[in-house]
Protein backbone atom coordinates (compact mmCIF):
# COMPACT_ATOMS: atom_id res chain seq x y z
CA UNK A 1 0.00 0.00 0.00
CA UNK A 2 1.25 3.40 -1.17
CA UNK A 3 2.12 5.36 2.12
CA UNK A 4 1.02 8.95 0.93
CA UNK A 5 3.41 10.73 4.25
CA UNK A 6 6.11 8.90 3.02
CA UNK A 7 6.28 9.60 -0.73
CA UNK A 8 5.40 12.97 0.16
CA UNK A 9 7.95 13.29 2.14
CA UNK A 10 10.73 11.56 0.04
CA UNK A 11 9.45 14.31 -2.84
CA UNK A 12 10.46 17.02 -0.99
CA UNK A 13 13.85 15.81 0.03
CA UNK A 14 14.61 14.79 -3.93
CA UNK A 15 13.39 18.55 -4.44
CA UNK A 16 15.62 19.75 -1.92
CA UNK A 17 18.62 18.20 -3.19
CA UNK A 18 18.24 18.83 -6.93
CA UNK A 19 17.74 22.79 -5.91
CA UNK A 20 20.86 22.73 -4.37
CA UNK A 21 22.83 20.72 -6.94
CA UNK A 22 21.50 23.47 -9.06
CA UNK A 23 21.66 26.61 -6.77
CA UNK A 24 17.89 27.06 -7.23
CA UNK A 25 16.28 28.56 -3.64
CA UNK A 26 14.10 25.50 -2.91
CA UNK A 27 11.23 27.84 -1.36
CA UNK A 28 10.83 29.61 -4.34
CA UNK A 29 9.47 26.28 -6.09
CA UNK A 30 6.04 24.99 -5.89
CA UNK A 31 5.09 21.54 -5.52
CA UNK A 32 1.86 20.32 -6.01
CA UNK A 33 0.19 17.11 -4.98
CA UNK A 34 -1.47 16.31 -8.22
CA UNK A 35 -4.77 14.30 -7.05
CA UNK A 36 -6.95 13.73 -9.78
CA UNK A 37 -9.08 10.74 -9.95
CA UNK A 38 -7.70 10.13 -6.01
CA UNK A 39 -10.12 9.73 -3.17
CA UNK A 40 -10.76 12.95 -0.95
CA UNK A 41 -9.43 10.59 1.97
CA UNK A 42 -6.15 10.49 -0.28
CA UNK A 43 -5.88 14.09 0.02
CA UNK A 44 -6.55 14.82 3.71
CA UNK A 45 -3.32 12.24 4.32
CA UNK A 46 -1.50 14.56 2.06
CA UNK A 47 -2.76 17.69 3.87
CA UNK A 48 -2.23 16.44 7.47
CA UNK A 49 1.58 15.55 5.91
CA UNK A 50 2.11 19.34 5.35
CA UNK A 51 1.05 19.32 1.87
CA UNK A 52 -1.00 22.59 0.86
CA UNK A 53 -1.36 22.77 -2.93
CA UNK A 54 -3.19 20.23 -4.54
CA UNK A 55 -4.02 20.17 -8.63
CA UNK A 56 -6.89 18.60 -10.25
CA UNK A 57 -7.60 17.99 -14.20
CA UNK A 58 -11.56 17.86 -14.05
CA UNK A 59 -13.66 20.58 -13.12
CA UNK A 60 -16.78 18.03 -11.55
CA UNK A 61 -13.82 16.58 -9.37
CA UNK A 62 -12.26 19.55 -8.21
CA UNK A 63 -15.44 21.28 -7.23
CA UNK A 64 -16.52 17.96 -5.26
CA UNK A 65 -13.37 17.69 -3.70
CA UNK A 66 -13.49 21.13 -3.06
CA UNK A 67 -16.79 21.39 -1.02
CA UNK A 68 -16.12 18.32 0.48
CA UNK A 69 -12.72 19.03 2.35
CA UNK A 70 -13.96 23.13 2.76
CA UNK A 71 -13.64 23.13 6.69
CA UNK A 72 -9.65 22.44 5.32
CA UNK A 73 -9.58 26.47 4.46
CA UNK A 74 -6.35 26.96 3.92
CA UNK A 75 -6.15 23.78 0.97
CA UNK A 76 -5.00 25.63 -2.51
CA UNK A 77 -6.59 24.16 -5.56
CA UNK A 78 -5.01 24.67 -8.83
CA UNK A 79 -6.69 23.60 -11.46
CA UNK A 80 -3.95 22.04 -14.13
CA UNK A 81 -6.89 20.42 -17.39
CA UNK A 82 -8.38 21.44 -20.18
CA UNK A 83 -11.51 23.50 -19.66
CA UNK A 84 -14.43 23.65 -21.67
CA UNK A 85 -16.83 26.70 -21.36
CA UNK A 86 -19.52 24.98 -19.83
CA UNK A 87 -17.43 24.14 -17.08
CA UNK A 88 -15.98 27.50 -15.98
CA UNK A 89 -17.95 27.92 -13.12
CA UNK A 90 -17.13 24.92 -11.11
CA UNK A 91 -13.45 25.95 -11.44
CA UNK A 92 -14.36 29.81 -11.09
CA UNK A 93 -15.83 29.00 -7.61
CA UNK A 94 -13.30 26.08 -6.15
CA UNK A 95 -10.30 26.94 -7.83
CA UNK A 96 -7.23 29.51 -6.55
CA UNK A 97 -5.05 28.78 -9.87
CA UNK A 98 -5.73 27.95 -13.32
CA UNK A 99 -2.97 26.91 -15.23
CA UNK A 100 -4.80 26.03 -18.70
CA UNK A 101 -6.23 29.12 -19.63
CA UNK A 102 -6.10 28.88 -23.67
CA UNK A 103 -8.77 30.62 -24.89
CA UNK A 104 -9.64 34.39 -24.47
CA UNK A 105 -13.34 33.28 -24.35
CA UNK A 106 -12.47 30.91 -21.29
CA UNK A 107 -10.63 33.85 -19.53
CA UNK A 108 -13.60 36.25 -20.16
CA UNK A 109 -16.34 33.73 -18.44
CA UNK A 110 -13.87 33.16 -15.84
CA UNK A 111 -13.62 36.78 -14.91
CA UNK A 112 -17.56 36.71 -15.49
CA UNK A 113 -18.02 33.72 -12.93
CA UNK A 114 -15.17 34.13 -10.42
CA UNK A 115 -17.06 35.38 -7.08
CA UNK A 116 -16.18 38.89 -5.50
CA UNK A 117 -15.05 37.26 -2.00
CA UNK A 118 -12.69 34.58 -3.45
CA UNK A 119 -10.47 37.87 -4.68
CA UNK A 120 -8.85 37.00 -8.02
CA UNK A 121 -8.43 34.22 -9.82
CA UNK A 122 -4.87 33.32 -10.51
CA UNK A 123 -3.81 32.18 -14.28
CA UNK A 124 -1.18 30.55 -16.17
CA UNK A 125 -1.36 30.39 -20.38
CA UNK A 126 -1.27 27.23 -21.41
CA UNK A 127 1.58 26.71 -24.37
CA UNK A 128 1.26 24.10 -26.84
CA UNK A 129 5.17 23.77 -26.75
CA UNK A 130 5.50 20.56 -28.78
CA UNK A 131 2.63 21.95 -31.48
CA UNK A 132 0.84 18.28 -31.01
CA UNK A 133 -2.45 18.48 -32.24
CA UNK A 134 -4.12 15.79 -29.12
CA UNK A 135 -2.53 18.62 -26.63
CA UNK A 136 -4.50 22.07 -25.46
CA UNK A 137 -2.83 24.81 -25.22
CA UNK A 138 -1.95 27.87 -27.57
CA UNK A 139 1.17 28.76 -30.18
CA UNK A 140 4.07 30.37 -28.58
CA UNK A 141 3.26 33.35 -30.93
CA UNK A 142 0.04 33.98 -29.71
CA UNK A 143 1.12 34.43 -25.84
CA UNK A 144 1.32 37.80 -25.90
CA UNK A 145 -1.76 39.06 -27.46
CA UNK A 146 -3.78 36.15 -25.10
CA UNK A 147 -2.06 37.94 -22.34
CA UNK A 148 -2.73 41.16 -23.36
CA UNK A 149 -6.31 40.43 -23.36
CA UNK A 150 -6.12 38.81 -19.74
CA UNK A 151 -4.26 41.33 -18.10
CA UNK A 152 -7.57 43.73 -18.58
CA UNK A 153 -9.71 41.38 -16.85
CA UNK A 154 -10.17 42.66 -13.20
CA UNK A 155 -11.07 39.10 -11.01
CA UNK A 156 -8.10 37.35 -12.71
CA UNK A 157 -4.30 37.70 -12.68
CA UNK A 158 -1.98 36.82 -15.20
CA UNK A 159 0.61 35.28 -13.48
CA UNK A 160 2.99 33.42 -15.79
CA UNK A 161 2.89 29.90 -18.00
CA UNK A 162 2.20 26.51 -18.61
CA UNK A 163 3.05 23.77 -20.34
CA UNK A 164 3.53 19.82 -20.65
CA UNK A 165 5.82 18.64 -23.49
CA UNK A 166 5.71 15.80 -25.86
CA UNK A 167 7.00 12.51 -24.89
CA UNK A 168 11.10 12.48 -25.79
CA UNK A 169 10.31 16.23 -26.28
CA UNK A 170 11.55 17.83 -22.53
CA UNK A 171 14.35 19.49 -23.04
CA UNK A 172 14.13 21.20 -26.14
CA UNK A 173 10.39 22.36 -25.07
CA UNK A 174 11.72 23.17 -21.15
CA UNK A 175 14.46 25.64 -22.75
CA UNK A 176 12.15 26.95 -25.08
CA UNK A 177 9.57 27.66 -22.16
CA UNK A 178 11.70 30.07 -20.71
CA UNK A 179 13.09 32.30 -23.32
CA UNK A 180 9.03 32.49 -23.38
CA UNK A 181 8.51 32.97 -20.25
CA UNK A 182 11.69 35.86 -20.14
CA UNK A 183 9.41 37.21 -23.13
CA UNK A 184 6.26 37.70 -21.27
CA UNK A 185 8.11 39.25 -17.80
CA UNK A 186 9.21 41.83 -20.31
CA UNK A 187 5.77 42.80 -20.53
CA UNK A 188 4.07 41.61 -17.60
CA UNK A 189 6.98 41.71 -14.52
CA UNK A 190 4.58 39.95 -12.34
CA UNK A 191 4.03 36.55 -14.17
CA UNK A 192 7.14 34.67 -13.24
CA UNK A 193 5.34 31.72 -12.41
CA UNK A 194 6.21 28.59 -15.13
CA UNK A 195 4.78 25.74 -14.60
CA UNK A 196 6.07 22.41 -15.60
CA UNK A 197 7.57 19.41 -14.99
CA UNK A 198 5.80 16.15 -13.84
CA UNK A 199 6.84 12.68 -12.18
CA UNK A 200 9.19 11.56 -14.56
CA UNK A 201 10.97 14.77 -15.71
CA UNK A 202 11.10 17.24 -13.14
CA UNK A 203 14.55 17.84 -12.21
CA UNK A 204 14.72 18.78 -15.85
CA UNK A 205 11.86 21.36 -15.65
CA UNK A 206 14.29 22.68 -12.61
CA UNK A 207 17.16 23.49 -14.39
CA UNK A 208 15.18 25.30 -17.33
CA UNK A 209 13.39 27.57 -14.66
CA UNK A 210 10.39 25.59 -13.71
CA UNK A 211 8.70 27.60 -10.22
CA UNK A 212 6.06 24.76 -10.24
CA UNK A 213 6.55 21.27 -10.83
CA UNK A 214 2.95 19.01 -10.88
CA UNK A 215 3.54 15.44 -8.75
CA UNK A 216 0.90 13.13 -9.16
CA UNK A 217 2.16 9.38 -9.44
CA UNK A 218 5.45 10.01 -6.91
CA UNK A 219 3.18 11.29 -4.38
CA UNK A 220 -0.29 9.14 -4.60
CA UNK A 221 0.76 6.21 -6.61
CA UNK A 222 -0.69 5.00 -10.11
CA UNK A 223 -3.68 6.82 -11.80
CA UNK A 224 -7.19 4.96 -10.98
CA UNK A 225 -7.44 4.40 -14.66
CA UNK A 226 -11.05 3.57 -14.81
CA UNK A 227 -12.20 7.03 -13.31
CA UNK A 228 -10.62 8.60 -16.07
Amino acid sequence: MNNIADQLQLAYHNLAQKCAELSVNADKIQLLAVSKTKAASDVMQAYHAGQRHFGENYPQELADKATELAHYNDICWHFIGPLQSNKTKLVAHSAQWVHSLDRLKIAQRLNEQRPDNLGKLKVLLQINISDEDSKAGIAPNQMLALADEVAQLPRLQLTGLMAIPAPGDSEPAFAAMQQLSRQLQQHYPQATELSMGMSDDWPLALRYGATMIRLGTAIFGARDKHKE
